[in-house]
């Protein structure tokens, strides 16, 4: 093995050694960045037809085995840089604005880069003592800040759905263990037709849990929403009131923050539900519960202090690198039962001693520091830096709510609560859905603007239709930006309404009379 492919940087060692290794990190990053400068696309994605695009990126790696004899790191680093470059996404592009998937700081990133050279674990003491303390010192501000009390915990883990599993897990087992059922042993069998109730725009998480939980995905109970996308209360006690004769309520989940229009439910009123039936209570906030950094939007989840768990997502409304999810309990002590006592690794007599972990509070045994991002921001910025961002978001979601009114060809489907914003093109004698999702879908593979895309009943009639989405998560972007977006949407826009009318594809009759009422 030559001395070049030992040490092409003149290094002593392959690895980030602290110090000097980790320098040489950020030496190896600067050094791509430097070798892709002129290969970037400057788009939020590349241009062309996603076959096109995928197929050029395996053929440049070539044949899909691992190489006999490596290139080196130099030239390794350099291929996927520049593959990224040319067919990767931009989210710091000004007209990226389709998903919770937000630019990432410089601070988070450089920390994260930290957190792999440390390849420490949280797990045990010894797998990383200063990181634990890390992931302690964060879970407590967090906790704080959603208002709980001293008694409360949490776990940082790779991602909201993943935290709402394992909020559904621990509920699941802790009202088992009310009716005297020990699920960790014995199954669910024994838990008499468990249920969730959750609202109809409720994120599919919490299906694929109850699925994944074996209480089945009919186990999810759908309450019906008001015309601003939030559960109803009154519904929510009248399907418990039903249900308990029959049924074992298990979890309400609320939500903070739905993924398509960033509604809030109404959680005082489903708190003070919830203490009556004696039902734990779940709110996802994964999108929403960034407000709190907000002194504007805070408000928001009043009433988010009095529910058992939470879920969040920094790596949304937070700036992060994904991944950055967090599940909060009201009860650590409600934690119990993921506990594990493995020799290898936190015999009792070490964890009395000092060498525990956090390996009881998760489903996972190797788990990687994900909280030094984090920590590194709330140091950076502060919470009203962080509060600052928010603000700016939601007020360029109201701009653009604001010129959606302006725009004859546009049709504003909900009004704008967090920082997303739906709204669909309108034109006669076409098929709104088609024209719609093809519109989208020029903008993409023509590489000028990223949005998104879902299906809305409209004005809460009828059947869902699909409609266009702004997630708006860029807090350098600018009104201009806005504006230069919709100029382009609205171009494109003709140019598939002109192309679908040359080739007859007409709606049928219903439809035309359904829009322009």
């Amino acid at each position: 093995m030559s001395q070049e492919f030992l040490s092409p940087w003149q290094r002593t060692s392959r690895f980030a050694t602290p110090g000097a290794g980790w320098s040489e990190v950020g030496g190896g990053l600067a050094q791509v960045a430097a070798a892709v400068a002129d290969s970037h696309h400057r788009a939020p994605l590349p241009s062309g037809a996603p076959e096109e695009m995928l197929a050029a990126v395996a053929e440049s790696l070539g044949p899909e085995q691992i190489p006999d004899l490596g290139v080196g790191e130099p030239a390794a680093l350099a291929q996927l840089a520049e593959l990224i470059a040319r067919y990767g996404l931009d989210l710091t592009h000004k007209l990226t604005a389709a998903h919770l998937q937000p630019p990432p700081l410089t601070v988070a990133v450089v920390a994260d880069a930290l957190a792999s050279a440390t390849n420490a674990s949280l797990d045990t003491y010894d797998s990383g003592p200063a990181t634990l303390a890390i992931e302690k010192w964060t879970i407590n501000a967090l906790a704080r800040l959603a208002g709980f009390t001293d008694s409360a915990g949490g776990v940082f883990g790779p991602g909201g759905s993943y935290s709402n599993l394992l909020a559904l897990l621990i509920s699941r087992d802790y009202g088992a263990a009310r009716l005297g059922i020990d699920i960790r042993q014995n199954g669910t069998s024994a838990l008499p037709r468990p249920v969730v109730l959750c609202s109809q725009v409720a994120h599919f998480s919490i299906h694929r849990a109850c699925a994944a939980l074996g209480l089945g995905e009919a186990a999810v109970i759908g309450v019906p929403v008001d015309t601003e996308h939030r559960m109803i209360p009154e519904a929510l006690e009248a399907a418990l009131a039903e249900l308990s004769r029959t049924h074992t309520p298990m979890t309400i989940v609320a939500t903070a923050g739905t993924t398509d229009f960033g509604s809030v439910d109404p959680l005082p009123e489903i708190a003070d539900i919830a203490a009556r039936y004696g039902v734990w209570l779940h709110v996802d906030a994964a999108y929403g519960f960034g407000s709190l950094f907000s002194a504007k939007l805070s408000g928001l989840l009043a009433g988010i202090e009095r529910a058992d768990s939470v879920t969040l997502d920094l790596h949304k409304v937070g700036w992060q690198p994904a991944a950055a999810s967090v599940l909060l309990l009201a009860d650590q002590q409600r934690f119990a039962s993921l506990n594990r006592s493995v020799a290898y690794l936190n015999p009792d007599d070490d964890v009395e001693a000092g060498y525990g972990g956090l390996l009881g509070q998760t489903l996972q045994t190797t788990r990687r520091p994900d909280v030094l991002k984090v920590a590194a921001t709330f140091l950076a910025y502060g919470r009203s830096g962080l509060g600052e961002m928010l603000d700016t978001c939601h007020e360029l979601a109201r701009y653009a709510e604001r010129r959606i009114a302006t725009e004859l060809q546009l049709e504003l489907v909900a009004p704008v609560t967090l920082t997303t914003v739906v709204f669909r093109y309108r034109c006669e004698d076409l098929d709104l859905d088609q024209v719609n999702g093809e519109l989208r879908r020029r903008l993409i593979s023509n590489g000028k603007a990223l949005i998104g895309r879902t299906q809305v009943r409209v004005h809460g009639e009828g059947e869902p239709r699909t409609c266009l989405k702004l997630t708006l998560l860029n807090p350098e972007s600018a009104e201009t930006d806005i504006d230069a977006l919709f100029d382009e949407l609205l171009r494109v826009g003709l140019e598939v309404e002109s192309e679908g009318l040359h080739e007859g594809l007409r709606s049928d009759r219903d439809e035309m009379v359904r829009v322009h009422e």
